[in-house]
């Protein structure tokens, strides 16, 4: 009985282990596609479907979001030696990356770096957009690159 329980616990524990190692590798991927959120129209997503945002003062240039915005406003960063990739209506001719000042480089998209949302609850939603936190507005990109001002 010991030994069924035992093999059962291992099994579960190796389970977890290779979900866990599935969903990293899905976090992983630099990928900028899109997707249609109700009142929106067709915005940035990751490869999770997450929504994807521009912070206003980062001015199209440089990633200013850093320390504790970081931790609201988590950026889509690039592994070493990864490129960025775009799926869907996303233009490969408008991805890019900047360097972020906490190590490593973050996708930019028509030279905006992109960041996700930890309010979104799950991919499809836009929570963030049009709020004035830490520091300035968060607004979605359209797939050519335009900033969308209206609320969904």
């Amino acid at each position: 009985m010991r030994r069924a329980a035992l093999i059962c616990i291992c099994g579960a524990a190796i389970g977890l282990l290779a979900a866990g190692a599935a969903s990293s590798a899905s976090l992983s991927k630099a990928t900028v596609q899109t997707r249609n959120i109700k009142g929106l129209g067709t915005v940035l997503v990751n490869s999770r479907g997450d929504t994807l945002y521009m912070f206003v003062p980062d001015k199209r240039k440089r990633v200013t979001c850093k320390g504790s915005c970081a931790a609201v406003w988590p950026p889509l960063k690039l592994k070493a030696g990864q490129k960025a990739t775009a799926g869907g209506a996303a233009r490969k001719s408008l991805l890019g990356s900047d360097k972020d000042p906490s190590g490593g480089r973050v996708v930019t998209y028509a030279g905006w770096p992109l960041y996700t949302y930890v309010g979104d609850g799950k991919p499809g939603q836009a929570n963030g957009q049009g709020l004035d936190s830490t520091g300035g507005y968060w607004y979605v990109l359209s797939p050519a690159g335009k900033v969308i001002k209206k609320k969904p």
